[in-house]
């Protein structure tokens, strides 16, 4: 029994790693967001400088290793083999947290996420001691650091609402007098810009980078044997005033003299700071309980007491933790940080939620991001009625944003929003970071760096009337998910204490086993939907500004469209066929996922027209054309597969043989066209449209046949209403399928050979308007859980 505490620590020490990887994926927000937000350096320069950070940071964290051994809970009141519970609860829970967050790309704090699994482990293990003894519920404040756990919910609370306020506050008064041309103002205004913002993250460094170390607790010969850390703390005033006149002073000589750019500087030495902050101080919430834990083995062993006799008062000294260990969970962390495709995720949300320009926005509005944009409005438009006139004109030009010429550059290749804010940004929560930690407040540092963007988003009007209900909507569910990450972190925890309690030999295995087998799930999840982005089938926006740019550029989006629908309209008729509910459920999603980036191109148009010259306005007739046939066409894809889906969900009959061989037959016949579509447009071989078109008549007779006989059938020997009406939905949406399709060849057809006179489908609509049954309506039913 005693050998599984040793496979234990192996355990730790693999979570440990695993955990490593996870945190710094979500935690790279933090440090990453300003400086690639504004494009101020290239990647790979912030990459450097983030990694410096990091590793810095990483070999400074000594100290800090106390708060998993005897911050959240009080170790001299649980047993060594309790404490193996424990601190094993914690790792499988943190993981997945973690990982759970970084897939859906969400930013979350790893500080709330390790104190609440601790506090719930911990809570979990006291109860379960005091159910033994036959005490009280009460007793529970015994093991608990509960003071502890109060001042941190305290501190996210705070956090959220002072980190925003104040960022918003500040961005204001510093675009006020800045504004968007602050390259051209005076020299002394961007060097006492430079002075304020880097005094804030210089001191930033000492106060909350290197607190905990070795080196804050250096005796200073100032304070008659105080430590560093203790001049820090009181000697605030004059360490800010000198500062300032310093950094002032410096960076009046590098605008002036260097003619370098001051705020490019402030993002650089910000990123560093921040980097080496998160490494200093959260490298804790990562491999602090397997240090723990180690301690507490090697205590143990040498003992020679048995597992439950053995008190973990040793967790509640100092031990000091091997810097070839932090300097190797720092060489992961770096790694990491260049390799994870996560962290990209969890910073492109931050960027997508601050941007200036329009992006595709992730988040859908509801009743309370609707409800906060027109309090804002109104609350607007009351300082419009208190403020002169004269002064709303000069506030305006202020935050004037430059016209940038939307030409063949890529939207979104420009930066997310200037250098100005991302200085702000920086220096906002280094300034609020600092305060908190000397005043010992508990301060989660992606609360604060995530809630100043947010602010100084505001502040700058990035969320316009186009985009606020989105964007509030996005701050709203991330803020929700923090407070998810304290519930399901303390209940999670506790449950997996429970389970470990129950009978360590068969759970500890079982366990591990479970969650290492998510994480890889996870990572073979996220890697394909990554390639799924990346994929040739997806659709790309046109930017040439004539018609024959347009046609020859938006050639493998037709291809591509054509074979994708060509590929759900054939799985349809499988999945009817075969009752197959999981591959009707795949067709769903593959045609959302069609109609989504339609839907893209469709938003794209109003910047496609603005590249426009005079001469090519032309392209945009077509491109909006091609644009609503693509359009129909997934509209089509879209009815078919929705209802073919609800009808074998609702388990009603099957469409009887006769009719899967007609629709079988119709895919066939579509499957050539398509196929021969493919081919043309993927060879950009126009010609080829004109016999492509002579073939629709024969498809259109071939359906309108299959009505027919669907009539007879239904008046003669058809029995269940459910079969009839889904098998006309078919055949009258795969009509429309076709018509958008053809017209859309007939588009390109017209527009590629410009000797051929603009027609109108008469085939087509002479099939269309022919006396048919009308397309019935879906009956109504209940909704079913998907």
């Amino acid at each position: 029994m005693d050998n599984i505490y040793l496979y234990m620590i192996i355990a730790l020490a693999l979570l440990a790693v695993a955990d490593l990887v996870v945190g710094v994926s979500n935690d790279a927000v933090n440090f990453l967001n300003s400086a690639i937000g504004s494009k101020a350096i290239s990647f790979r320069t912030i990459m450097i400088v983030a990694s410096v950070g990091v590793a810095v940071g990483a070999v400074f964290s000594s100290g800090m290793m106390e708060v998993a051994r005897k911050g959240i809970f009080n170790p001299s009141e649980f047993m060594f083999n309790e404490i193996m519970i424990i601190f094993m609860a914690v790792m499988i829970t943190d993981i997945l947290l973690l990982d759970f967050f970084n897939t859906i790309g969400m930013p979350t704090s790893t500080t709330v996420s390790i104190v609440f699994e601790l506090l719930g482990a911990a809570v979990a293990m006291a109860l379960i001691k005091i159910g033994h003894d036959g005490g009280d519920f009460s007793d529970v404040i015994n093991y608990i650091n509960t003071s502890k756990a109060s001042q941190i919910i305290f501190g996210i609370l705070l956090s959220v609402v002072v980190a925003f306020s104040i960022g918003a506050l500040v961005q204001w008064v510093s675009r006020l007098l800045l504004s968007y041309n602050f390259e051209k103002k005076a020299a002394w205004v961007g060097a006492l810009f430079g002075g304020v913002a880097l005094t804030a993250i210089t001191y930033f460094i000492f106060m909350k980078g290197l607190k905990g170390t070795s080196y804050a607790k250096q005796s200073f010969d100032i304070l008659n044997g105080g430590t560093m850390k203790d001049f820090l703390e009181a000697q605030v005033l004059p360490i800010v005033l000198v500062s300032s006149v310093f950094w002032s002073l410096l960076s009046y000589a590098i605008i002036a003299f260097l003619k370098t750019n001051i705020y490019k500087l402030i993002i650089i030495i910000g990123t560093f700071a921040l980097a080496l902050a998160f490494a200093g101080n959260d490298l804790v919430n990562f491999i602090g309980v397997p240090v723990a834990a180690f301690n507490a083995f090697t205590e143990w062993t040498a003992s020679g007491v048995s597992a439950t006799s053995f008190p973990m008062d040793v967790l509640a000294e100092k031990v000091p933790t091997n810097n070839w260990l932090l300097f190797g969970a720092g060489m992961i962390m770096v790694l990491t940080l260049w390799f994870s495709t996560k962290a990209k995720g969890v910073v492109k949300t931050s960027l997508d939620l601050s941007s200036q320009s329009e992006t595709k926005e992730r988040f859908q509005p509801n009743f309370l991001s609707r409800g906060f944009v027109r309090s804002a409005m109104g609350m607007s438009q009351m300082s419009s009625y208190i403020l002169p006139e004269s002064w709303q004109a000069k506030i305006e030009k202020q935050f004037e944003a430059p016209v940038i010429k939307l030409s063949r550059d890529k939207v979104h290749e420009l930066p997310s929003f200037d250098l100005v804010r991302a200085a702000v940004n920086l220096m906002v929560a280094a300034v609020l970071i600092s305060i908190a930690t000397s005043y010992k407040l508990p301060l989660s540092t992606t609360y604060v760096t995530f809630m100043v963007a947010m602010g100084t988003s505001l502040a700058d009007r990035a969320w316009g009337a186009e985009s606020a209900v989105y964007r509030v909507a996005g701050v709203l569910n991330v803020i929700g998910g923090w407070f998810f990450t304290a519930f399901s972190a303390f209940a999670a925890a506790a449950l997996v204490a429970y389970l470990l309690n129950l009978n360590l030999p068969i759970m500890f295995p079982l366990l591990l086993v479970v969650a290492f087998a998510l994480l890889i799930r996870n990572y073979i999840s996220h890697n394909k939907k990554s390639k799924e982005v990346k994929a040739e089938d997806s659709l790309v926006r046109a930017e040439s500004s004539s018609v024959q740019g347009v046609i020859h550029e938006s050639a493998n989006n037709i291809a591509n469209v054509v074979k994708r629908t060509n590929r759900i309209y054939s799985n349809s008729i499988v999945g009817l066929a075969r009752q197959d509910l999981a591959l009707l459920k795949k067709s769903k999603k593959q045609v959302l996922k069609l109609a989504d980036e339609v839907d893209d191109l469709r938003d794209n148009v109003f910047y496609f027209i603005k590249n426009l010259d005079e001469s090519s306005v032309g392209a945009s007739d077509f491109y909006i054309n091609i644009l609503g046939y693509l359009q129909d066409m997934t509209q089509s894809l879209e009815y078919i597969s929705k209802i073919s889906y609800k009808h074998v969900n609702n388990n009603h009959k099957k469409l009887k043989f006769s009719q899967i061989k007609e629709l079988k037959e119709i895919d066939d016949k579509l499957e050539n066209l398509f196929e021969d579509t493919r081919v043309a447009f993927n060879s950009e071989s126009f010609e080829q449209i004109g016999a492509i078109l002579d073939e629709r008549t024969e498809v259109y007779k071939l359906v309108k046949e299959k009505i027919k006989k669907q009539v007879a059938r239904t008046r003669t020997e058809e029995s269940s209403p459910k079969n009839t009406t889904l098998y006309f939905s078919v055949l009258l949406e795969t009509k429309d399928l076709i018509k958008a399709a053809m017209n859309l060849l007939e588009e390109y057809h017209n527009s590629f050979d410009s000797s051929v006179e603009p027609a109108t489908i008469t085939v087509v609509d002479e099939i269309i308007e022919s006396s048919e049954p009308s397309k019935p309506e879906e009956p109504s039913e209940p909704s079913e859980q998907e």
